[in-house]
């Protein structure tokens, strides 16, 4: 069995921890935002809960779903500052060479 790479690992549980606070601090403006975007919110969220648990149980489309999800943060980062785009590219860039290192393809390779 292929033992999981520990960036592997520390992506899975920030996923997990950023939908997880991003959950808890959209809460608290639950009551002045719009329903359909606070529905939008959540999904978004819980999206990076689902897919940072999925990496840590070795599925491969969790890969592309954690890449699609910080790809989506990096497209609407675009209406925000210079500064934010420039952090969503890097991490974006970061996600996708860890995701796809020879080590992570391995062990996605004999869990699926």
């Amino acid at each position: 069995m292929n033992k999981r790479p520990i960036y592997v690992t520390v992506l899975g549980y920030l996923l997990i921890v950023a939908g997880a606070v991003g959950i808890a601090y959209h809460f608290t403006e639950f009551r002045y935002t719009p329903l359909s975007e606070y529905f939008g919110v959540l999904v978004v969220r819980l999206i990076a809960i689902v897919s940072g648990i999925s990496l840590l149980r070795g599925k491969d489309w969790a890969r592309w779903l954690s890449i699609a999800w910080i790809g989506f943060h990096l497209g609407i980062s675009i209406f925000h500052t210079k500064e934010g785009i420039a952090v969503h590219a890097v991490v974006f860039a970061a996600f996708t060479v860890m995701l796809f290192l020879p080590a992570s393809n391995r062990y996605f390779r004999f869990r699926a």
